[in-house]
């Protein structure tokens, strides 16, 4: 699976899909009345639909929540997830002790969602660029993404940004983070839309979302997402070769070499489309030959697709991903992967030392977003890995 994990600002859907029958922590409800408040007064200044609706799925997202020791002390509770939950906790350990990951109270809880998703993402690009359309937010600042509880929600918003000339997508995403901001009402809870990844798709997937409350920087997605793209990558490496069984490193290696192996052809597509669309802009070729131009790389990506498909045995895993492919996917899966060797680079710079790193990550989001990223690539091409 291509999976971004997200960083989603709050965003929210329509009523309480969450419950479940889960009861509520009474003790909680001061705290999440008053995010309520909060998020309201927010809305009155901005998408006033939107923030309430955010406010209405996050919430009830923390209601169904409950602390894993309830759930592994109750008796109903099947012995899959109790084993689940019990890989999600020794991993919360590693993040802090071996990564130097956030101590605090996010993933010890669990919400049972009843849903594959927690949230659908929209993004949007122009028919001849990868650059995303971006939304603003309150603390997240603009960020290329728009995020939604609803599907439908997603879906209508996609269909209007296609009658204004944009290329739009909307993909399902398991888990999100509210950039530490909640660890005060019990922080992000572990949920059963990723529980049961594999286990290093779940340990990656917890560290990158780790990632994000120690460094976050408004305005800049690609920077954000690659960082936390090289701390899941660098820190699931870790797990995967000091605590994982032999089982899980096999299954994980399967998985990944396809992924590389995939992500490594949408790069090279993105290439190509990107000197369509910079040496010949509209103004220089007719819609008409550029939209030729283009549908060619596409037809490219997707034949050599079936060739990689082919060599896998028939693994489908990406199969919907391509299926909906356009200058939005394409534009999104750039801000996780093209900083993510510069990042690495770093890691490697600072002695493989993670509060090293860290701290480094850290200087470099005080600069201007260019000079960051001028020093990140020269830090790359500086120090092979």
């Amino acid at each position: 699976m291509l999976r971004p994990s997200e960083l989603i600002h709050l965003a929210g859907s329509h009523g309480s899909p969450f419950l479940g029958g889960i009861a509520a922590q009474p003790g909680r409800w001061p705290g999440l009345l008053a995010l309520g408040w909060l998020v309201v007064l927010l809305a009155g200044c901005a998408d006033t639909r939107y923030y309430a609706q955010s406010a209405g799925g996050h919430l009830t997202l923390m209601v169904a929540a409950r602390p894993v020791p309830d759930w592994l002390a109750d008796s109903q509770t099947p012995e899959p997830l109790r084993q689940r939950l019990g890989l999600a906790q020794a991993l919360r350990r590693f993040s802090v002790t071996e990564l130097h990951l956030p101590d605090n109270a996010s993933y010890h809880r669990f919400a049972n969602l009843q849903r594959r998703y927690v949230v659908w993402n929209v993004v949007a690009a122009p028919e001849f660029s990868l650059k995303l359309k971006t939304w603003c937010f309150p603390v997240a600042g603009c960020v290329g993404y728009r995020g939604y509880f609803d599907e439908a929600d997603a879906q209508a918003l996609a269909a209007e940004l296609r009658t204004q000339g944009l290329e739009a997508s909307v993909y399902g995403v398991p888990a999100y983070s509210t950039l530490g901001w909640m660890n005060w009402l019990g922080g992000d809870p572990l949920l059963s839309t990723f529980v049961n990844l594999p286990d290093g798709e779940l340990a990656r997937l917890m560290f990158h979302e780790l990632a994000h409350q120690v460094l976050y920087v408004a305005d800049d997605t690609a920077f954000n997402e690659s960082f936390a793209t090289a701390v899941e990558r660098l820190g699931g490496a870790h797990w995967l070769a000091t605590q994982a069984t032999p089982q899980a490193r096999e299954a994980f290696a399967a998985f990944d070499m396809r992924r590389q192996q995939f992500r490594a052809l949408t790069r090279s597509t993105r290439l190509q489309l990107e000197d369509i669309y910079k040496e010949n802009s509209p103004l220089a070729l007719s819609d008409k030959e550029l939209i030729a131009m283009k549908n060619r790389v596409m037809q490219d990506f997707r034949i050599r697709y079936a060739a990689l498909k082919q060599s896998w045995g028939g693994y489908a895993g990406f199969d919907a991903w391509v299926a909906q492919a356009n200058n939005a996917t394409l534009g999104a899966q750039a801000a996780y992967d093209d900083l993510v060797p510069a990042f690495e680079a770093l890691f490697v710079r600072e002695g493989r030392n993670w509060p090293r790193f860290f701290e480094a990550a850290k200087q470099l989001a005080q600069r201007p977003q260019a000079e960051r990223l001028q020093q990140l690539q020269a830090n790359f091409h500086r120090q092979p890995l």
